[in-house]
């Protein structure tokens, strides 16, 4: 197996596209609004993880450096894929000067918790009326 890695300025091409939603859906089981929300994003960056053609990873950010998305194939879980989607987003952001990368996650996506303990992001830990959270700087 061989996986690639994908910068991308701006909205993706609509073949990629297609594979981050069709994986969106399968990682979140809602993927209705995620194109109207990229489309809204003055600035976007995307990072994919591509098995040939196939999108099995992504990354996302806005403008100001908070990174709101990200997600892997659950068939291709446990094979360092989203390390190595946040750390090329990681690099690519020091060489663009960024001093902070702010993200959160809920208890649910307990594998997405770990990864940013890994990769050494301080927690800062919010509640929310709806329920519990944890915001990552």
């Amino acid at each position: 197996m061989t996986i690639t890695y994908q910068m991308i300025n701006g909205m993706p091409q609509q073949v990629v596209l297609a594979g981050i939603v069709e994986l969106h859906q399968t990682i979140f089981g809602d993927a209705g609004t995620l194109i109207p929300k990229l489309e809204s994003k003055p600035s976007l960056t995307v990072v994919v993880a591509k098995d040939k053609e196939k999108i099995i990873g992504y990354e996302m950010d806005r403008d100001t450096y908070y990174s709101w998305l990200g997600g892997v194939n659950p068939n291709y879980r446990k094979k360092g894929i989203a390390s190595k989607l946040m750390d090329v987003q990681h690099q690519y952001l020091r060489g663009k000067g960024y001093q902070v990368i702010q993200t959160k996650t809920m208890n649910r996506w307990r594998n997405m918790l770990l990864l940013n303990i890994k990769m050494d992001l301080i927690l800062s830990i919010h509640a929310l009326m709806k329920g519990d959270y944890i915001r990552l700087f």
